[in-house]
């Protein structure tokens, strides 16, 4: 099981076993009571400890960060392909294809998922938290946590500079001006089980969006979400009347153009939450927006980029 270590300064001399736990490396209380019951849960400087034990300069506290539970839900494996593009202990960063689902549900219960194709090569043990969810039919960089104390060191950094995550789409039409920001609140439509819709009593939503690319009736663009609504890229784009092609649900299906919503998750920076290590990641157009990009011509970008 993957550990993480910290060297008491002598600032800290006298604080208790707990207080590094929680102000220092962020465990919450019900970790901190798993970690209680493990038999090396907690060392210091290689032996047993207890959350009440007095730390003392120099002294090295190992804490454990693996789960120590198993999952709720048993996974059910799948030889699906899925390319894993960067992995250590504690995550892994995977380039997700179209037509997969990040767990299985009961909407979709036969489709392929992140989780299945993860148990199939790693086994089903492998402990799956997804950071960054992508919809069945959007393709690119997923972040998967391999414990809970991880996914949730890295779910505080989203929607930060600690997590930067950009996108490519390809729309119809073009939206005006070339770049700028779309900020409109979104919430639940109450008629549908999975839609979304814009209201004003929806939660805070911002997505800024910059034009690439452009010919046929299509845009390609850049697209920088600022929060993490459901859906919030597909429905942005289709308020400001440039829904994305191939999105049956804001949009209009057509299989002929393309058998998706056409959106990527292209790049990911995000500060590793053990090492601090700045990792920078990209996935390139997917074969079938590759091909819709290649009909349209570049755009001269403006000073007011984003």
């Amino acid at each position: 099981m993957e550990t993480i270590s910290k060297t008491i300064p002598p600032e800290e001399d006298g604080a208790t076993v707990r207080h590094i736990l929680k102000a220092h490396l962020h465990f919450s209380s019900h970790a901190i009571s798993r970690l209680t019951r493990a038999e090396c849960g907690i060392l210091v400087n290689g032996r047993h400890a207890r959350t009440v034990d007095i730390l003392h300069t120099g002294d090295i506290l190992t804490v454990e960060t693996g789960d120590h539970r198993p999952p709720k839900a048993a996974v059910v494996p799948g030889n699906w392909p899925l390319p894993i593009l960067w992995e250590d202990g504690h995550l892994l960063v995977v380039n997700k294809p179209a037509g997969m689902t990040a767990h299985a549900s009961n909407f979709l219960p036969d489709t392929p998922t992140v989780a299945g194709a993860l148990a199939w090569h790693r086994g089903t043990a492998f402990i799956f938290h997804p950071v960054n969810r992508l919809d069945k039919g959007t393709t690119g960089l997923m972040v998967v946590a391999k414990s809970g104390y991880i996914h949730d060191l890295l779910r505080r950094q989203l929607h930060t500079q600690r997590f930067y995550r950009e996108y490519r789409a390809i729309c119809l039409g073009r939206p005006t001006p070339s770049t700028g920001a779309i900020d409109a609140p979104i919430g639940r439509d109450e008629s549908s089980a999975v839609r979304r819709c814009i209201r004003p009593d929806g939660a805070a939503a911002v997505t800024h969006y910059q034009v690439l690319a452009q010919g046929a009736g299509l845009s390609l663009l850049r697209l920088v979400p600022e929060t993490g609504r459901t859906h919030q890229l597909r429905l942005h784009m289709a308020f400001v009347g440039c829904p994305l092609a191939g999105d049956w649900l804001y949009g209009t299906e057509d299989p002929s153009l393309i058998a998706r919503p056409a959106l990527h998750a292209c790049a990911l920076t995000l500060t590793h939450p053990v090492s601090g290590e700045i990792l920078h990641l990209s996935a390139p157009l997917p074969a079938d927006m590759a091909a819709l990009a290649s009909r349209l011509s570049p755009v001269v970008a403006s000073d007011s980029a984003i």
